[in-house]
């Protein structure tokens, strides 16, 4: 789709065909490409391919020389940024016999040393395991409160786009087809494509299967797929519109996902009364900020 094209666009790996990029303030081109990238580091996918030093000091100092630091001053920034990321304990070690998740703390090391404005994180947890993932994450947003570097993010991960993001650009076919906070595009995401995704995390997908069940859901009810912002979320709507409209609301499926650390809930639900009864109580559902989509009528 684009996303790593965008990062070696970035950091001026490749040149845009049309358009114009600024970095930091600075217009990226050939006479200020220099200057863009000692603005920007990068941490790969995979992290065997990131090592330039046979130790993890040396490889932290990498971009210290580069920067003509005096050696003088090296070992304070080398010691500073290994023990942000948990590694001071391995830099006398060689690189390539680390774990992954050490792998990807030192190369998050080597470029925290070179004082950039703006990480980009290529893939930077596809390879790792669920609970390094999750290490890694927490290690990346750290940073980004700590330091007020500009992280970005390539993932098709739905689960990091959640844990860590505050906005998010979805593309397809090289294209940004839908861009803004990452609560409101997962609360109410507008593209197919966006909705693929989002769907795809989603334990309400597997409403397609109880569907074909036809002995599940009663023929004559209107399934329903509720959606609890943070508006709504945590209020007893459900018992509510069961007593006070006389229906009866079957949950099927419920989800809570926690996006940027707000709650996001759904429910997939059947609603069978009198039609007056069930559009009146659908009715109270968007009053309440409740976002409904009807998957089925009666």
């Amino acid at each position: 789709s684009g996303k790593s094209t965008i990062a070696k666009l970035i950091i001026g790996l490749l040149e845009p065909k049309t358009g114009d990029i600024t970095v930091d303030g600075i217009h990226l081109d050939e006479e200020h490409l220099y200057d863009v990238r000692e603005k920007v580091g990068i941490v790969f996918q995979n992290p065997d391919n990131q090592f330039i030093g046979s130790t993890v000091r040396d490889d932290i100092a990498f971009g210290l020389e580069n920067l003509c630091v005096p050696t003088e001053d090296m070992e304070d920034i080398i010691q500073t940024y290994a023990k942000k990321v948990n590694m001071t304990e391995f830099l006398d070690h060689e690189p390539t016999k680390l774990s992954g998740g050490q792998k990807q703390r030192v190369a998050i090391a080597r470029v925290l040393a070179s004082d950039p404005k703006i990480l980009l994180c290529d893939e930077a947890t596809s390879a790792l395991d669920p609970q390094t993932t999750k290490a890694i994450l927490e290690l990346i947003k750290e940073i980004n409160r700590d330091y007020g570097i500009t992280v970005v993010v390539i993932t098709h991960e739905m689960s990091v786009i959640k844990s860590i993001a505050n906005r998010v650009a979805v593309m397809e076919n090289g294209k940004v087809v839908e861009e803004g906070d990452v609560y409101d595009i997962f609360a109410n995401p507008k593209e197919e494509i966006t909705k693929k995704f989002i769907n795809s995390s989603s334990s309400l997908s597997n409403i397609t299967k109880l569907i074909e069940n036809k002995t599940i859901i009663p023929a004559d009810c209107k399934l329903v797929k509720l959606t609890f912002t943070r508006d709504s979320v945590g209020s007893a709507t459900i018992s509510k519109i069961s007593r006070e409209y006389n229906v009866d609301v079957n949950i099927m499926l419920a989800n809570v996902d926690v996006v940027n650390a707000d709650a996001l809930g759904g429910i997939i639900a059947s609603i069978e009364g009198t039609k007056e009864n069930v559009q009146r109580a659908i009715d109270f559902l968007h009053e309440s900020n409740v976002k409904v989509e009807v998957i089925r009528h009666a």
